[in-house]
């Protein structure tokens, strides 16, 4: 069956006075209809850059390089910026931004916001976008008689709710969530995630979440793509990923991560620090940082490859050896 998003080799490069940074290099991956894909990795390593390249919203100092983005088997990155904002951008492809805080327009009321992205990209009346505006309140667990109040008058969980219903205006087929929990409270972000869920199962949505907390993409995706250095270093089902990493860094990673149900002891971190993009490392970008490294690693750069079966891909020279030592229980 054709993937309903199929991303292959794509490049999207920042220019700046030193050069280009390379934010992603090289990145494919696939989403099925009403699948879920978690983007991990730490900060600065291309995972907000993937998101606003695929719904083409580049700063002015962006462009896209090579590659190709197919949805639906169509190809996007050629399309007319006209086409694909009327065609694309938020009626098949939308996006609930980082920090709702930022996301909403503080002078304009909640019930406004999301009716003006129904009307713009719809023609629909406004009376026909104000109930629209409000059934997606309500869905989301929002009063719709909450409408017209300002972002203001809204708890941070609250907005964040807000910014889901804006994403789901005009039913689209895959929401990018970039970050969507961030700022909130233990207790609000498991609220917003279920109501993500909820939301996803009931209008059969896709999604890929944008997240540097590994526990929330192993309670929500179906599969996991571990980001690095602009570059996917391992790709494939959550579970698989999570209990047997095959890739230093997703090792790392998951062992950095405290787990409540084992021994109790210090949580272990990586050493060294990401490689600056405006000149990353040859061979292996993770290699300075990589115990496992050796001349091999530092000269050769590492395709991703099918390991261990059913979809499990790995960028690493090691892999068959981190494999023996990185099993998780």
């Amino acid at each position: 069956m054709m993937a309903l998003l199929e991303v292959n080799n794509l490049k999207m490069y920042y220019s700046v006075r030193r050069g280009d940074v390379k934010a992603v290099d090289g990145v494919s991956f696939e989403i099925e209809k009403g699948e879920s894909m978690g983007l991990a990795g730490e900060s600065g390593c291309g995972k907000s850059s993937m998101a606003t390249t695929l719904l083409r919203l580049l700063p002015n100092n962006g462009r896209i390089v090579d590659g190709s983005i197919k949805f639906n088997g169509q190809e996007i990155l050629t399309m007319p910026e006209e086409q694909f904002r009327k065609e694309y951008r938020w009626q098949k492809m939308s996006i609930i931004f980082q920090g709702a805080m930022n996301a909403l327009n503080p002078v304009l009321r909640i019930g406004d916001q999301i009716a003006e992205a129904i009307i713009t990209h719809e023609n629909a009346s406004k009376a026909e976008a104000k109930k629209r505006a409000g059934d997606l309140l309500e869905m989301v667990g929002i009063n719709s008689a909450r409408y017209r109040n300002y972002p203001h008058e809204f708890s941070g969980g609250m907005k964040q709710r807000a910014v889901i219903a804006m994403a789901l205006a005009c039913n689209p087929d895959l929401i990018i969530a970039d970050e969507p929990t961030t700022a909130l409270d233990v207790m609000v972000q498991a609220q917003v995630l279920e109501a993500i869920q909820d939301l996803r199962k009931k209008m059969g949505l896709s999604m890929m979440l944008i997240s540097h907390d590994l526990s929330v993409i192993a309670q929500t995706c179906d599969k996991v793509a571990i980001m690095y250095a602009g570059r996917i270093v391992e790709y494939g089902p959550a579970k698989m990923v999570y209990n047997a990493p095959m890739h230093p860094y997703a090792y790392g990673l998951l062992s950095s991560f405290p787990d409540i149900k084992a021994p109790k002891s210090p949580v272990q971190s990586i050493p060294g620090s990401p490689p600056n993009l405006l000149e990353p490392p040859s061979g292996c970008r993770f290699s300075p940082r990589c115990p496992l490294a050796d001349a091999k690693c530092r000269t050769v750069e590492p395709e991703l490859e099918h390991l261990g079966g059913n979809g499990h891909l790995v960028a690493c020279h090691k892999a068959g050896q981190l494999g023996k030592v990185g099993e998780r229980a």
